[in-house]
């Protein structure tokens, strides 16, 4: 008896959905696949989905958890719309992931799990193997959980602990459908499981076995190839955006020599960083897990008056609860990093799903005039580079800065080019150190006067001899520092604390605006995560053969120089947002120009397919002509 022959077909990009119970294991198992299809070289993005709950009801809707990961042979931007192949652990992982699905889609169903009392859970009142329900896909009907529990019989498992290694058989199998190298999943089994060998050998062996069965089964006769991706030269690795963020405030503190000090209340889904920065006391890093929100600000705050940089994580509800600690960190003129890694809200809303609803909170969230420089990252890998350009801009201007990160972006990865040492800035603290008004006898150190260029005040640490200096929260004297209650002061540094924050525009690099041909008439601006989606959906428009442009902003307060510029020189702009119009609502107050949204707050990113369609609507309206952006072929998303 021989195996089958093996057809090989080359693809140049797949997109695959692991889904199961949230006690499955789909997050390990796709981010396994995600490091050794990092491992390949082939370009990837990937989403992870999972419930807010701690355990949801298994076999439940709610508790069906996924993680989606997009690889290619060439530069890409999402993690793709619609999965090309699901693999679905149970009735509510394949009920639950369906509709996302396109006709002709694999699909990978464990059987094990599909008995009366699981389709019941999950809403079926009859078998969906069964019959035509699923005649418009590609259906391999597997009995994962059983072939695994074979396969490990050995090490002496119970049922129910053999049975949780289905998750490896399917990482195996996969691996094997899609020629993925396997070194590093047995490397990272074997230090996982170090200390219970049966577990670590059952593992690994499910895995062996998942391949083995995609080697031999006549039920698998096609296996596919997605050739690496062409990279520029460099050292890259797969990077989260919360590590990527934790790595770059990293780099702020050694580019300005100074100790991070981290304040952080640990929520979702921002407590990564907190965990990762506690790994690097060899970069002087501190980090101070606080009893609450507010007490990780008031300790951030008061490293930074000690004279280091200052950092303090969170999301959505707790900036809220940070505001009136960073009001004064905005009246003392401290240094101050806070991280905002957003999520669905209001209130507790959802806390494992993505959304991008902070911004006016970013803006204006804090009682009286209280102006906060706002940095949003792109991408994962962007999250360092944002964190470094926080950093830069908070000690260069002596102000709290905001970096609005989201969950898509803090949860999902990409590679990155680990940057090297001369492509970093220099970030020069210049703390005081002598006095700096009157002379002789009568010299005495003003807090408050300021740098020409910047209108930062000074920074002195105290106990430096000479430069003793008391700040608070009430108005501040100009030059002296001393409390003032006179208006016209009160005025005037209010203006003062607002023309310093639009001073950072100075320092800005002019709008990157993509118009290859010059000719198009409509502009797609965004900001954070949502620039892969719109990225993937003018490829669409343009692979159509239409003209459209595309900017995106890092910097939303101050917006760049040139943006109202830019903004007018189309005809029409579009603003696609995972919220109810925020951007739009400060472009057209800001600039008079009348920015068309599109706005979703679902709880996902937003689709390239969705955004091509808009977009393709506003070129028909602007050019007169009529516009069609349906796909010949495959795109790149």
């Amino acid at each position: 008896m021989t195996s089958p022959a093996k057809q090989v077909k080359q693809l140049d990009r797949v997109i695959i959905r692991f889904a199961g119970d949230s006690g499955d294991g789909m997050q390990l198992t796709g981010d396994r696949f995600t490091q050794e299809t990092a491992a390949f070289g082939n370009d990837l993005v990937t989403l992870p989905n999972f419930p807010a709950e701690i355990r949801a009801p298994q076999g439940t809707l709610p508790g069906v958890s996924s993680f989606q990961v997009h690889f290619a042979d060439h530069d890409i931007l999402t993690a793709g719309d619609a999965p090309d192949v699901l693999v679905a652990m149970n009735p509510a992982a394949l009920r639950a992931n369906l509709g996302d699905l396109a006709k002709g889609a694999a699909i990978i169903v464990d059987t094990h799990d599909f008995t009366a009392r699981n389709l019941t859970k999950a809403g079926y009142t009859e078998n969906p193997l069964d019959g035509d329900t699923l005649a418009e896909y590609a259906v391999h009907t597997v009995d994962l959980t059983g072939m695994t529990v074979e396969a490990v019989k050995e090490f002496g498992l119970s049922r129910k602990d053999a049975s949780r290694a289905k998750n490896m058989f399917a990482l195996g199998l996969l691996s094997w459908m899609y020629g993925r190298p396997t070194k590093s999943t047995h490397a990272f089994l074997a230090k996982r499981f170090a200390k219970v060998p049966d577990i670590r050998d059952a593992n690994l062996a499910a895995f062996k076995a998942g391949w083995n069965f995609g080697e031999t089964t006549e039920a698998f006769v096609v296996r596919y190839e997605i050739k690496p991706a062409p990279m520029s030269p460099g050292t890259y690795r797969n990077i989260t955006g919360n590590l990527a963020l934790s790595y770059g405030l990293i780099a702020g503190g050694v580019q300005s020599g100074l100790s991070v000090f981290l304040g952080s209340y640990p929520i979702t889904p921002a407590s990564d960083i907190l965990h990762e920065l506690s790994k690097h006391k060899g970069f002087g890093v501190t980090t101070f897990q606080a009893e609450d929100e507010i007490a990780g600000v008031g300790a951030a705050i008061g490293a930074a008056f000690a004279g280091q940089l200052g950092v303090t994580t969170t999301s959505g509800p707790g900036v809220a609860l940070k505001s009136e600690a960073v009001g004064l960190a905005v009246m003392t003129e401290l240094p101050l990093v806070v991280v905002d890694v957003q999520r669905g809200g209001p209130s507790t809303g959802l806390p494992t799903k993505t959304e991008q609803a902070d911004l006016l909170q970013a803006m204006f969230g804090r009682n009286g005039e209280a102006p906060v420089p706002i940095v949003a990252p792109q991408s994962p890998g962007d999250c360092f580079d944002a964190a470094v350009e926080a950093v830069r801009i908070a000690i260069t201007y002596r102000t709290p800065v905001m970096i609005l990160s989201d969950g898509y972006l803090a949860n999902g990865s990409e590679p990155w080019r680990i940057p090297s040492l001369d492509e970093l800035p220099t970030i020069d603290p210049n703390f005081a150190t002598e006095k700096n008004y009157g002379t002789g006898d009568d010299a005495e150190f003003w807090p408050y006067l300021r740098d020409d260029a910047t209108l930062a005040r000074p920074w002195a640490i105290p106990g430096t001899p000479g430069l003793e200096h008391r700040i608070g929260g009430l108005e501040k004297g100009d030059g002296h520092g001393n409390i003032s209650y006179d208006p016209a002061n009160h005025d005037f540094m209010v203006r003062t604390r607002q023309a310093k924050v639009d001073r950072i525009a100075d320092s800005l690099p002019p709008l990157e605006v993509d118009d290859p041909s010059g000719e198009a008439k409509v502009l797609v601006l965004g900001w954070g995560s949502t620039y892969g989606p719109i990225g993937a959906g003018v490829r669409r428009v343009r692979k159509a053969g239409y003209h459209v442009a595309q900017t995106h902003l890092r910097h939303l307060n101050p917006f760049p120089h040139d943006l109202g510029d830019v903004l007018r020189r189309y005809d029409k702009v579009l603003v696609p947002e995972m919220n109810l119009g925020q951007l739009s609502l400060l472009l057209r107050a800001k600039y008079l120009v009348d920015v068309v949204g599109y706005n979703e707050v679902r709880g996902l990113p937003l689709k390239a397919a969705v955004l091509a369609d808009v977009i393709g609507g506003l070129v028909a309206e602007a050019e007169g002509i009529d516009v069609d952006v349906t796909p010949k072929e495959s795109n790149d998303d």
